[in-house]
């Protein structure tokens, strides 16, 4: 029993800990259950469910000779898949081209929800709707995740001796190896983060001042510039999960 207690005390703080809350968050009761529904949650909901129901529309009914929109999807999965097979090679891509397909296509909704429509227009009861790539959490967890398929790869293709780029060429890289492997979702979160935020910044400080007809040539070069963002994003992904399945560093 006098063992038991500091546990369940330890256990009882954790909790505590877990329950603050920075600032004021916006929940939904759904149910039962209060579901954590800010901003960047919600808009991210909304774009994945834009990519199931535009997927599903164009599957369903697919043809020996395609329509428009069949040519257009297939289209798409061309270039992820010639992407993927460029960026981690011939034998190994087939098996990572849902994953990247998957990023490229949410951060190109993302990107392009943001520059077209203006969310901030719908009111919260706290916070604010925002393009899901403007939040820091989802593009950082979009590194995260990018992070834990190259470590997968390296170790599902290569085992224990994937371990050893980090001591390659010379063991005296270790350290800079080491740190390595943390500047690349640094990298990757906060450019897509950055980019995508003062793309969305330049816009509104123009429609403050030029309601009219400045926004519109910029809101079109936004546009292109979120679908670069999303090329890069996928590409350095594709490219890091190649890298760790290499037999050198």
């Amino acid at each position: 029993m006098d063992i038991e207690q500091p546990s369940i005390n330890v256990i009882n703080s954790l909790y505590q800990i877990s329950s603050v809350e920075v600032g004021q968050h916006f929940y939904l009761q759904i149910g039962n259950f209060q579901v954590h529904a800010q901003g960047f949650l919600i808009t991210s909901w909304v774009v994945i469910a834009i990519l199931l129901g535009l997927s599903i529309v164009a599957t369903r009914n697919l043809q020996t000779i395609p329509t428009d929109s069949q040519n257009f999807i297939e289209y798409v999965l061309e270039f992820i898949r010639d992407l993927t097979r460029t960026q981690i090679g011939e034998e190994e891509y087939r098996p990572w081209v849902p994953l990247i397909g998957t990023m490229f296509l949410f951060i190109s909704v993302s990107n392009w929800s943001g520059a077209l429509f203006p969310w901030r227009i719908i009111q919260l009861p706290h916070g604010e709707l925002a393009a899901p790539t403007n939040d820091i959490n989802t593009t950082v967890a979009l590194a995260l995740l990018t992070s834990v398929a190259y470590f997968y790869a390296g170790l599902h293709k290569r085992g224990l001796s994937y371990f050893g780029k980090y001591i390659q060429p010379t063991p005296v890289l270790l350290p800079i190896n080491i740190l390595e492997d943390f500047t690349k979702p640094l990298s990757l979160s906060f450019r897509l983060f950055g980019n995508i935020l003062a793309d969305e910044l330049v816009v509104a400080v123009l429609i403050s001042l030029v309601p009219l007809v400045v926004p519109i040539p910029m809101m079109f070069s936004g546009l292109f510039t979120s679908a670069i963002q999303a090329l890069i994003f996928a590409t350095l992904a594709a490219a890091y999960i190649g890298e760790s399945m290499e037999g050198h560093h």
